[in-house]
């Protein structure tokens, strides 16, 4: 199984039609048709649903995307860091990040960065625990930002500065709105929505032997999903200060929970990490400014 074949197979998935795949390709219709049919003799199962205009990905079809397209990531990845080895004022550094206001130290910590190596290129994704480890362990990235204690067994860590706080967004003009803080008594009975993560880590540790008393409604893996269902007066949102926006303007407010509940952010790594010359540097430096890593 060559990358280039994969390169095709996810053209021709992407534009859903063998004549255009072929043209941005640059190869002959005929050849692209050979290359997908042999990839699907090589692997047994029929990748494509071909129709008379168009091409569709079957079952089988959907699960090689995903893992071609961490494939040729990966590849491109690998490529761009030889080419960088001689380049010590710049390079591409690559992250996945967990939902949080602690983000914004990465982000001060980049701006820095790049007055000494202006040609650094940073590049992020976002996601879940599950999300962003997956990606690291498969090395399409650098570094992974969790929203939870790392696995010390697999990955060296650094945390950050400050802590998230939990808290609950709500309309407000509810009755909950005129607390100050909420406790898990005043939770009991409402329709709660909160990322599956969280639910299972952090409010089942907070609310001990009240938890099944307390009603998911719904899981978000993105605080602003769930916070439009909070404005539908579909229910409430557990969730960390400063990822909704709370304005006058919004008619959302956020009260915190009592007792104070936070979550601690990790920048993490592999062990036995082989890094680029510009994200070792990058590292040095939070380490500076972070302090001591694990």
């Amino acid at each position: 199984m060559e990358l280039r074949t994969m390169r095709y197979f996810l053209a021709a998935a992407r534009e859903e039609n063998m004549t255009r795949a072929a043209e941005l390709l640059h190869v002959t219709q005929p050849t692209l048709s050979k290359q997908l049919k042999a990839l699907e003799d090589e692997l047994g199962k029929k990748l494509f649903t071909r129709h008379s205009f168009s091409i569709q990905l079957t079952e089988e079809g959907v699960l090689l995307r995903k893992r071609a397209e961490d494939l040729i990531k990966m590849a491109d990845k690998i490529t761009t860091e030889f080419l960088a080895l001689d380049d010590v004022l710049g390079g591409d550094v690559y992250f996945g990040l967990a939902e949080s206001y602690q983000i914004r130290y990465l982000a001060s910590a980049i701006r820095m960065f790049k007055k000494t190596y202006p040609d650094l290129h940073y590049h992020i994704t976002s996601g879940d625990t599950e999300q962003v480890t997956e990606k690291l362990d498969k090395g399409v990235i650098d570094f992974a930002v969790l929203a939870q204690e790392p696995n010390t067994a697999k990955y060296h860590y650094l945390t950050f500065p400050a802590a998230d706080l939990w808290g609950v967004v709500m309309p407000d003009n509810c009755k909950l709105a005129e607390k100050k803080s909420i406790s898990v008594e005043d939770l009991i009975g409402l329709p709660l929505f909160c990322s599956e993560q969280g639910w299972k880590n952090d409010i089942s540790k907070w609310c001990g032997n009240y938890m099944d008393k307390l009603h998911l409604e719904g899981s978000f893996r993105l605080s602003y999903n769930g916070s439009l269902f909070v404005k539908e007066g579909l229910g409430y949102l557990l969730t960390f200060q400063h990822l909704i926006d709370t304005s006058l303007d919004s008619k959302l407010i956020f009260r915190p929970l009592t007792p104070k509940l936070e979550t601690n952010i990790h920048l993490i790594w592999k062990k036995y990490q082989v890094f680029t010359p510009i994200a070792e540097r990058f590292l040095e430096m939070l380490k500076l400014n972070f302090g001591h890593a694990f």
